[in-house]
């Protein structure tokens, strides 16, 4: 199989940390890829027509895309998502990809957008709604994240660090001890050391 990525990406870490827990990391060609939505050429179009990373192509079928899609195909067998609480970590993991989502959308306002075309109140509601997620996964998941793991744990890891790695002047931590000791005590786990974003 081969995974069509960048490694700046939260999308495709969140895929090579899963594979990195789950043993598949060896199974899988890691092909550079990246782009932006104005400069797609680069982008495993072929394999994605929305022109997004990550795609995997696979040897028995089409390639299958978005990283929610990837990583249950991948981590389905091998216990990411656990029967008992599936919706809770499949929610956990859209509010992650929902951070992410967001935290990128304020990096295209500088890079795709001429300066007198940018917004700074388009910014600031784009990380209002990572505030309020952290907020809620700070209020509500905590036990969950304290449990055995899963794909929402792996999800949330990756959005907390690509906003340390895009926004880290913005202060996450303040007023979220829980969520800032957990996201220390995980990040020193051997697959999120091996998946550091580089770029």
């Amino acid at each position: 199989m081969k995974l069509y990525s960048a490694p700046a990406s939260p999308f495709v870490r969140k895929v090579a940390v899963l594979l990195h827990e789950t043993g598949q990391i060896d199974d899988v060609e890691m092909v550079a890829a990246g782009g932006h939505p104005l400069a797609s050429e680069q982008m495993p179009l072929a394999h994605n027509p929305l022109g997004k990373i990550p795609a995997l192509e696979r040897e028995d079928g089409p390639a299958i895309y978005d990283s929610a899609v990837i990583c249950r195909f991948l981590g389905e067998a091998h216990g990411m998502y656990p029967e008992a609480r599936l919706y809770e970590a499949l929610t956990l993991e859209a509010t992650a990809d929902g951070i992410c989502d967001a935290a990128i959308l304020m990096i295209y306002e500088t890079r795709c957008r001429a300066e007198d075309q940018r917004s700074a109140e388009w910014v600031e509601a784009q990380w209002e709604k990572v505030t309020r997620s952290l907020d809620a996964i700070e209020d509500r998941w905590m036990s969950h994240l304290a449990g055995p793991l899963d794909i929402g744990q792996i999800a949330v890891a990756c959005a907390l660090a690509y906003i340390d790695f895009r926004h880290g002047s913005r202060d996450w931590r303040a007023e979220r001890p829980q969520l800032t000791a957990w996201f220390e005590a995980f990040s020193a786990r051997p697959a999120m050391q091996a998946t550091v974003p580089q770029g």
